[in-house]
């Protein structure tokens, strides 16, 4: 009972910092941008006849200079009809190439060896990486460059998913949530990850460590680039702004999520101590709190429970309201379920001794 008493007491007293610490230690930076430099757009496609032509769309209608715009798509042995809508797309467009991805380089494999081959054959100083399933917003590449300056090798952007189902604005909510506790400490200057669909890196951040080819395989490629760009003495930013917002397909059942979510959990693992706590101590908020309604009185119990939705509401209506955005207030509730019973499911999940299957294939 004392050990739960102060778990939730250690729990309250972090979860209001962070709060705290969203409220009043933002970091802005400057959208305009009185340069623009070629860059190269980075995107690893497999099987993703569904969503590459509004990847593409979008990226056509960037609000930057289109004569200063490179776009790779590498093929990673579609059997579906990605390749024949891309190369249709591209015809009488310059900028643009299909590469097919054939063989691997150094220790890359899967996304990060596509990834490692469309670097190679990039003709900028400046790497923006998206996904297939992703749609960006036409001020990304502006207000991506906003980000950096001479130290930083490493931006992040910021991504959620789309959808009208239920199901989607709760995936919505969680992406939110979870990116607004990393903003916390990003705003700290503490460094956490970032996000292949959605990130910046320097050339010259990027050859230092020797490319994805170089780094031991991670099915969370993102992670281990940043973490070794930084080791390399490179700053890093990440952008809590619509203005970098991109739009994912949203997981179309529970066990597509569940395999997303596992992928992830594998990545947690590498990112700092601090940010691994916070998580074990979010997670750990429902297998504590159920045991102790048992033992506790009820009024305590619901009191305890409140004081987390109450808080929890609060830190996302902060989220999204900076993103120009809303919420119903049932909608705060229902992430609440969604989040008791996914937590459950996905620890469970996460120790059954299953390979994570990622495009079709098992890592």
């Amino acid at each position: 009972m004392m050990v739960s008493v102060a778990y939730f007491v250690l729990y309250f007293i972090v979860f209001a910092a962070l709060l705290l610490l969203l409220l009043f230690n933002r970091r802005r930076y400057s959208a305009r941008v009185t340069y623009f430099p070629h860059i190269s757009i980075l995107i690893a496609a497999r099987n993703e006849e569904h969503n590459i032509l509004a990847c593409l769309q979008a990226i056509a209608v960037l609000d930057y200079p289109t004569e200063k715009i490179e776009v790779l798509i590498g093929d990673d042995a579609s059997t579906d009809r990605t390749r024949v809508l891309v190369e249709a797309f591209i015809q009488n467009k310059p900028g643009y190439t299909c590469v097919p991805i054939a063989g691997t380089v150094g220790m890359a494999k899967g996304k990060a060896n596509v990834l490692a081959q469309l670097a190679r054959k990039a003709s900028s100083n400046i790497f923006l990486f998206t996904d297939a399933d992703i749609k960006v917003p036409p001020t990304w590449v502006k207000a991506m460059l906003a980000g950096l300056d001479d130290k930083v090798g490493v931006v992040t952007g910021l991504t959620t998913v789309t959808g009208n189902r239920l199901f989607d604005k709760m995936q919505r909510m969680d992406w939110l949530f979870s990116i607004g506790l990393m903003q916390v400490f990003s705003d700290l200057n503490m460094p956490v990850t970032t996000m292949g669909n959605n990130m910046l890196l320097t050339r010259k951040a990027y050859e230092e460590v020797g490319g994805f080819e170089n780094i031991p395989f991670s099915i969370t490629e993102d992670i281990a680039i940043f973490n070794q760009i930084l080791k390399q003495g490179y700053g890093f930013r990440n952008l809590y702004d619509s203005k970098v917002l991109a739009w994912s397909a949203p997981a179309p059942g529970y066990g597509a999520l569940l395999e997303q979510r596992k992928r992830w959990m594998r990545g947690s693992v590498f990112m700092p101590r601090y940010m691994f706590a916070l998580f074990v101590l979010h997670s750990a908020y429902y297998p504590v709190l159920i045991p102790f309604f048992v033992k506790a009185s009820l009024g305590i119990a619901l009191g305890i429970a409140a004081v987390k939705l109450l808080l929890q509401s609060v830190f996302m209506h902060i989220c999204l309201k900076r993103l120009h955005r809303g919420a119903s207030w049932w909608q705060y509730i229902a992430f609440e379920l969604y989040l008791l019973v996914t937590t459950f499911v996905l620890i469970l999940y996460f120790f059954l001794p299953t390979k994570v299957n990622w495009k079709g294939r098992k890592y």
